[in-house]
């Protein structure tokens, strides 16, 4: 079935009009809980009491209120908000348009698919939609929803524009405060790590035997177990990997997974990596390696 409109408007561009309708761009296919009493596995649900009469309130009674200062509530209805003197509170107001790799990704939200709403839509909507395309920039835009203004950003998928609530500037974290202290590395410690990112890199993540949720999947065959009463399925014990410590040596380990996974051999090795360090070199390092305890993985010399 089709989504459901969650919005309709209007995407303001310039002096130009274009009637929308704003439909999920994804659904969620996770297992949901109810909550239940242990005891007797009677349901636990949330009743809506008010305070001053002690009782259960209906949906109807219940409306939306701020409060002022002490004691003094200020109700707001839908039709108020919606009929506030803001330009973006029925329309999708365009402000810019800026180059894709200028933008944060931190910053981006859910996706929504904006619809052309009837045949007077059909030709702006086709004409922002060709602009954005041949230019190759994303629109932002301000719109109010959700009892508050957001900021959005169109760009276009297939032929839909697709909008995303984003992130305004101050609600955006510094991670200048975790950011590790500079540190230098070695074109040798460096090429191991690209040669892994190429042996890793695919086309589209789309069809990939990775790109599947197992946890939900693992979920329903616990749940389908329990509700024939039999015992839930359990984690094989894996025997734990031997600990690898030197950097270089488990990237090149990685690298050769990596290369075998695809198929690429069953001894792949690493090709593109600098020649190796010369004998002094080595020696100077074989001074200050730790031996590797019993039973544990030795660091492998490079180009072994």
């Amino acid at each position: 079935m089709p989504a459901r409109p969650v919005w309709s408007g209007a995407i303001s561009f310039g002096l130009v009009t274009i009637p929308i309708k704003v439909l999920p761009a994804t659904e969620n296919h996770s297992v949901r809980f109810h909550q239940y009493h242990l005891a007797d596995m009677g349901r636990i649900r949330t009743r809506k009491i008010c305070e001053i009469e002690d009782r259960e309130v209906p949906s109807a009674e219940i409306g939306k209120g701020y409060e002022a200062s002490t004691g003094t509530i200020v109700a707001i209805d839908d039709a108020e908000m919606d009929d506030m003197p803001l330009p973006t509170a029925k329309a999708i107001e365009i402000a810019a348009f800026v180059p894709y790799e200028s933008i944060d990704m931190v910053r981006i939200g859910e996706g929504y698919y904006l619809q052309g709403d009837g045949q007077v839509a059909a030709k702006p909507y086709v004409l922002l939609r060709k602009a954005l395309e041949r230019s190759s920039k994303a629109a932002i835009a301000k719109f109010a929803w959700h009892g508050r203004e957001r900021l959005g950003l169109l760009r276009v998928k297939d032929d839909v524009i697709v909008l995303h609530a984003m992130k305004w500037d101050d609600e955006v974290r510094s991670p200048e405060a975790i950011a590790p202290a500079p540190l230098k590395l070695t074109e040798d410690e460096i090429q191991p790590a690209l040669l892994l990112i190429s042996s890793m890199t695919v086309e589209d993540i789309t069809g990939q035997g990775w790109a599947t949720d197992r946890y939900t999947k693992a979920l329903e065959e616990v749940i389908h177990a329990k509700a024939h009463g039999e015992k839930p399925p359990r984690a094989a014990e894996e025997e734990p990997a031997g600990k690898v410590l030197d950097l270089i040596a488990a990237l090149e380990q990685s690298v050769q997974r990596a290369q075998e996974s695809r198929g690429e051999g069953e001894h792949a090795t690493v090709h593109e990596m600098k020649p190796k360090r010369t004998a002094k070199k080595t020696a100077a390092k074989k001074t200050t390696t730790k031996k590797a305890p019993a039973g544990k993985a030795t660091p492998r010399k490079r180009g072994a």
